[in-house]
């Protein structure tokens, strides 16, 4: 029995991590995900917040990741999402701003489309805040 498997996670922006892995936990809409090796097959959404990983060292690794889906197969994991950041990248008080606009934005009327968009920009500032704070 394997005790790794293939790990992709990418973004538009960059391939974020391309690697073996022990293990990976994921957010998703209904609660976290956690795969290890020679796990069933499926395709599923992740939502905004904070992935962890152990890499084939066994060190364990944080991202904040946005929306988006994974495939998992029994040999690897494929994470696809708009954004996947480290936490030593992020700016705090950018993230903080982001927050207060999306909760400023949350107050006003907007139409059903503009309203999930500002969902969606809250969920992403909050994950950013979360992986920033220190371990």
């Amino acid at each position: 029995m394997a005790s790794t498997f293939y790990l992709e996670m990418v973004s538009p922006q960059n391939i974020f991590f391309s690697g073996n892995a022990r293990q990976i936990i994921l957010p998703g809409p209904d609660g976290l995900y956690g795969v290890l090796p020679n796990h069933e097959p499926m395709v599923t959404a992740i939502a905004a917040g904070i992935v962890r990983f152990q890499d084939e060292n066994g060190q364990w690794r944080t991202a904040a990741a946005s929306d988006g889906c994974v495939e998992v197969m029994p040999e690897r994991v494929i994470l696809l999402a708009a954004t996947i950041e480290r936490p030593e990248d992020i700016d705090r008080n950018r993230a903080m701003a982001a927050k207060r606009r999306a909760e400023e934005r949350l107050r006003q009327r907007q139409s059903q489309q503009e309203y999930y968009q500002t969902q969606a920009a809250l969920a992403r500032a909050l994950a950013r805040l979360k992986a920033k704070k220190p371990q």
